[in-house]
């Protein structure tokens, strides 16, 4: 009947241009997993199982409109679905032309973040315009051609369909939507199929492309709501007290009964004992990944590196900002789904070192070059101890502004100035500085530095060499003023420029420095695991006071300290203790692995490591839930 040839001719549409966007990505990215040993012909299978689930959504409309309206209808029918499937068409090229340069990007298909974006449309709009030229062309013009070859050829293609007898149509409705629900279901089971089905294989570049792009950015906006509700059915069950006892061994964590309100919240006797109330700079640099520093693209780091204590192996939270900033500033780990900078339950009475300084008379501040609305960081901020927020709008002629706002220089002309009035007043300070000048479209102003690459003047490595510049501007003028000496400074990165990688976690890619300065600090490099809640725990022992605080890390200093990390790669974790890993991925088993020459090495089960990586997820969900870490 001409009514199951047009959905299928429809459904068949959508499949071959799913199935073009595959073999394109898995042509380009071959030789990523051509000697990986793992069958990655079977990419094309899981990829058409997915296809199908887009697909057979995006028919229901027709077949309700095409089997259960009478033929008087059919006008308006037929205008209704040549109009819908414009829109159907324009989404899906649209979403697969761009999972190119997502793909380049982040090493991923389009995910939460190509949506999470949309709601700061003056930085996308000006990065799209500054990088992405091109690639809007020729989706415009591909959309634009397509729609007009459509709407001239369809003219009444739906008519002949419509003037079929209804009983004829209405009877196909049921059997044709069963069909139809099977499709989107794609399982007998007792679960219907999801995007871990897509994940078949150890190498995490065949499972990518196993993916629908298009689905991939649904079922991410569908996960984030349910990880606050449901991670147990995502990860695992496991009793909330032997979760907590577990993260507690793990991070070093003793002296609690988990009875209390605020259950990790422990007195940490400082090392280094003062009358003084010094003052604490963090600043937060943006994607500056440790494959980065090196002699020509960062010397002014390299150069301070010699004045304090150096870590070298020190490892990120996740991929976004938003997760390191939590990771600085409170010490908390990265919880499932979005972070806690954006999250409802944690915009007031959340632990940051703010909270924690106040009692003391510190004054507060987090400054940026660009609009602190960004990521919902006013609001988490302010919300959660910090007395003031410098943002571009309080910069009076700025050296340079780019996209993102203004320059690091700026930042750090800002930050001396605010500093020493500050401390001309006998007010003592914390501050946290997040730099900008690292990220896409990497613009940077002229006659600042040798550039890196001269053939591209806005690029990665230019862009992290000035902010480079900009660190040791900041410090220059810092030790011309007086409160130089009376000061921790904390220079480390929020997370990796970029991090890709074939492993289900790249865990080379999460490799950061970070770099502690403090008057009678013995310079040295510390070598053993390090997470960012240690360099906040590290920083506050630094200051000369005994604190009480729940983060999750410690001192390196603390006969506590942990040799651990636990990393947030999407919405996949990996527990690494030394050089044993624990992998949870959504809706899969627990697998264990050995991190050997940046690589991840399938082993034999530790049950023990695979139950403590669930207890993190548990635990770290359930903090944010009730509302305890504070």
């Amino acid at each position: 009947m001409q009514l199951i040839k047009t959905l299928f001719k429809y459904y068949l549409t959508m499949i071959f241009i799913f199935f073009i966007t595959r073999l394109a990505l898995f042509i380009i990215y071959f030789d990523r997993f051509s000697e990986s040993g793992v069958n990655y012909w079977l990419s094309f299978l899981y990829g058409l199982k997915v296809d199908t689930i887009v697909a057979c959504m995006f028919l229901v409309i027709p077949l309700i409109l095409l089997t259960l309206l009478p033929s008087l209808f059919a006008k308006i029918v037929n205008f209704v679905l040549r109009v819908y499937f414009i829109i159907v068409f324009a989404i899906i090229l649209y979403i697969d032309i761009a999972t190119f340069d997502f793909f380049a990007e982040y090493d991923v298909r389009p995910d939460f973040k190509f949506v999470e974006f949309l709601a700061y449309p003056k930085e996308v709009f000006g990065l799209l315009m500054a990088n992405y030229k091109l690639p809007l062309l020729i989706a415009f013009i591909t959309i634009s051609l397509f729609s007009w070859i459509f709407w001239k050829s369809s003219k009444n293609s739906f008519m002949s369909i419509m003037q079929t007898s209804w009983i004829k149509r209405a009877v196909l409705f049921i059997p044709l939507l069963a069909l139809l629900f099977i499709g989107i279901r794609s399982s007998f089971g007792h679960r219907p199929a999801n995007l871990s089905d897509s994940m078949y294989s150890t190498n995490r570049i065949v499972n990518e492309i196993a993916k629908n792009s298009l689905y991939s950015i649904g079922y991410a906006i569908y996960a984030n709501k349910k990880y606050e509700t449901k991670t147990t059915k995502l990860y695992g069950e496991m009793d909330i007290d032997e979760a907590l006892k577990r993260v507690a061994k793990r991070v070093g964590i003793v002296g609690n009964d988990f009875n209390s309100s605020s259950v990790f919240k422990r007195l940490q006797k400082t090392n280094f004992p003062t009358q003084k109330n010094k003052n604490l700079v963090i600043f937060l640099q943006e994607s500056l990944g440790y494959q980065f520093v090196t002699p020509q693209i960062t010397p002014n780091l390299l150069n301070l590196k010699k004045e304090g204590v150096w870590f070298d192996n020190l490892y990120s939270n996740g991929t976004r900002s938003i997760r390191g900033i939590a990771g600085i500033t409170s010490g908390f780990l990265a919880v499932p789904g979005k972070g806690v900078v954006k999250r409802n339950k944690s915009q007031s009475d959340f632990f940051t070192f703010a909270s924690v300084l106040k009692p003391l008379g510190y004054h507060t501040m987090f400054l940026y070059g660009g609009e602190a609305r960004f990521d919902n960081m006013r609001s988490w901020f302010l919300g959660n101890g910090f007395d003031e927020i410098v943002e571009q709008k309080d910069y009076k002629n700025p050296t340079f502004v780019a996209t993102w706002g203004v320059s690091d220089e700026d930042l750090a002309n800002k930050a001396n100035e605010r500093f020493n009035t500050l401390y001309q007043k006998n007010q003592p300070f914390a501050a946290l500085m997040f730099s900008s000048s690292n990220h896409m479209p990497f613009e940077i102003p002229d006659n600042r530095i040798e550039l890196v690459n001269k053939e591209q003047k806005f690029c990665v490595q230019n862009a992290i060499k000035y902010a480079d510049f900009a660190i040791g501007k900041f410090f220059e003028d810092a030790k011309k003023l007086p409160y130089y000496k009376d000061t921790v400074f904390v220079v480390v990165a929020d997370h990796n420029v970029r991090v890709y990688g074939d492993d289900i976690v790249p865990i080379n890619m999460f490799h950061i420095p970070a770099l502690i300065i403090a008057d009678d600090l013995k310079p040295q490099t510390y070598s053993h695991l390090s997470s960012q809640p240690d360099i906040l725990a590290t920083a506050l022992d630094l200051l000369g006071k005994d604190f009480k605080y729940p983060i999750l890390g410690n001192s390196i200093f603390s006969d506590n300290k942990q040799d651990i990390n636990l990393l947030q790669f999407n919405e996949n974790y990996a527990l690494r203790v030394g050089n044993k890993v624990a992998v949870a991925v959504p809706n899969k088993p627990k697998e264990t692995f050995i991190y050997k020459d940046k690589k991840l090495i399938p082993t034999l089960h530790d049950q023990e490591l695979e139950k403590d990586v669930l207890a993190f997820i548990i635990t770290l969900n359930h903090l944010y839930d009730k509302q305890l870490y504070r």
